[in-house]
């Protein structure tokens, strides 16, 4: 396992150069893959698909190629890039993914030789559901406006004793900051360019999903938490909350798309050797992205460098916990990973 300064000197040695490279969009414009010319490329906050009709599997199915970017967002606006975030984004999914598997199914394809930590994942291009599926443990104390924290403290300014939140019934005076919750709780959001906390009732109403498609990601996802949590109490942590995307496939079965259990998509809290939560300052010890979003003092502001590397380490740091194994980082430069990796899927699915 890479120690804290190891780590350090690996993000200030190579941290510059790993976030050097050209976007999936110009490498497909200046004809490094002649494969894609042609496709649709959309372009997201923290990674890009690829799509079209030429990229279909020897068995017919529809392929979504999903790159990963350095690119770190809070609060709906993109904050510069952090070193390694894709890498080490990419193996914490792929590491969890193998964990919840067999109860979320999966879009993505397996391919012989592509490591876990590759920045393209491939995957069938689903009909995707438009909702984020957030499953709550605990209210943390969050900045975001989605959060149960925040639509707390708004109830709880207003002097009001029961608060109702994505359909829940709430008691004011029972929740604490940071406190666990009285059950584990689902609390759909909205998939927009701003978020919004719904009710299940709205996606109902507005033709989302079905009440039995909901039931089955909800039933699913409740599954795999507890998955999660019981491997996660064997690494002294918690799993606070976490968010997942779902959608159907070919087959007609709805599995899971995008990244599963990431340090951007959850929270993880340290314990204590009496299994009680780690505390820094009086708030929880934590793996994710709320770090990074501490760093935020305004509305538009860039991470600088030394906000950025600071980050990369946090990441590197989590990883290493929640999965147990070493950070291996790709060193190639970053234009040469994504090219080769893309011909090693091609070669593989078409």
């Amino acid at each position: 396992m890479l120690n804290e300064n190891e780590i350090r000197e690996l993000v200030a040695e190579h941290g510059a150069v790993v976030n050097e490279g050209r976007p999936i969009k110009q490498l497909i414009a200046d004809g490094e893959i002649p494969r894609l010319n042609g496709c649709t490329v959309l372009e997201g906050k923290v990674s890009d698909s690829v799509f079209g009709d030429q990229l279909r599997s020897s068995s017919g199915q529809p392929i979504r190629l999903m790159f990963r970017n350095n690119r770190i967002s809070t609060h709906d606006v993109n904050r510069g890039a952090i070193p390694f975030k894709d890498q080490v984004l990419a193996f914490n999914h792929d590491h969890m993914l193998q964990l919840v598997k067999p109860v979320l199914g999966s879009s993505q394809f397996t391919v012989q030789g592509l490591q876990p930590s590759s920045t393209v994942i491939p995957a069938e291009n689903l009909n995707l559901i438009k909702l984020e599926n957030v499953l709550r443990m605990y209210m943390a104390e969050s900045s975001t406006s989605t959060s149960l924290y925040q639509h707390w403290l708004t109830a709880k300014d207003a002097g009001q004793s029961v608060m109702v939140y994505a359909g829940h019934e709430l008691a004011v005076d029972s929740l604490l900051p940071n406190g666990v919750l009285p059950y584990l709780m689902d609390t759909p959001s909205t998939k927009d360019e701003v978020d919004e906390t719904i009710d299940t009732q709205y996606l109902f109403d507005n033709g989302i999903c079905t009440t039995g498609q909901y039931n089955q990601i909800r039933n699913a996802s409740l599954m795999a938490f507890g998955m999660v949590s019981q491997y996660l109490s064997e690494k002294g942590m918690v799993l606070v909350d976490t968010k997942t995307e779902h959608g159907i496939n070919s087959a007609g079965d709805i599995v899971s798309a995008d990244e599963l259990y990431t340090m951007d998509s959850s929270r993880f809290w340290r314990l204590d050797d009496n299994g009680e939560l780690l505390t820094r300052d009086g708030k929880p010890v934590s793996f994710s992205k709320e770090f990074a979003r501490g760093m935020v003092k305004e509305k538009n502001q860039q991470f600088s460098e030394e906000q950025a590397n600071e980050i990369a380490v946090r990441y590197i740091q989590g990883l290493q916990h929640l999965t147990g194994v070493s950070f291996d980082p790709d060193l190639r430069p970053r234009d040469q990973r994504i090219v080769e990796s893309t011909n090693l899927i091609l070669d593989s699915l078409l």
